[in-house]
């Protein structure tokens, strides 16, 4: 195990920017075929802002993921893990499988895990948690948009 700070930020970086890599994978297709097609609310952002919110979203993640690990927080890193696969999950499920309906019920799982993650990086790096807070406000609005799709259609 590296005791070199920077290949582990490198490390988190390319885990957490994968993970988002992942999901854009996942939902290439359906955000062509299927999405468009898709009754949608009127708060429904513009389909170009989730590519830069989420890569911001995933560098974030990173960065206090390598603090929280610069603090010995196994633990919350335990958690930290646990939320990403949720996150990769939630796409599988949405755009995947195309079932809003099981995303729905994913993403409030998502959300708690997340809630985890955060309270728990705080408790070892204030500027960890802080670093969460933003991603824990974008899955908030993510699941109220993930709801209003589900009842919509």
């Amino acid at each position: 195990m590296t005791r070199n700070p920077w290949i582990v930020l490198a490390g988190f970086l390319v885990l957490c920017l994968g993970a988002g890599a992942l999901g854009g994978w996942t939902t290439a297709q359906a955000v062509i075929d299927w999405y468009p097609n898709l009754v949608k609310p009127s708060f429904n952002p513009p389909p170009w802002i989730f590519g830069p919110v989420w890569t911001l979203l995933y560098i974030m993640m990173a960065v206090a993921a390598w603090l929280a690990w610069q603090t010995g927080a196994r633990a919350a890193l335990v958690l930290f893990f646990i939320q990403l696969a949720l996150n990769c999950a939630w796409s599988f499920l949405f755009f995947g499988l195309k079932s809003p309906g099981l995303a729905l019920i994913e993403i409030l799982v998502l959300w708690a895990a997340i809630a985890a993650t955060l309270v728990a990086f705080y408790r070892h790096s204030r500027a960890a948690g802080w670093l969460m807070a933003p991603y824990l406000a974008w899955v908030s609005f993510a699941a109220v948009l993930n709801a209003a799709i589900w009842r919509l259609n």
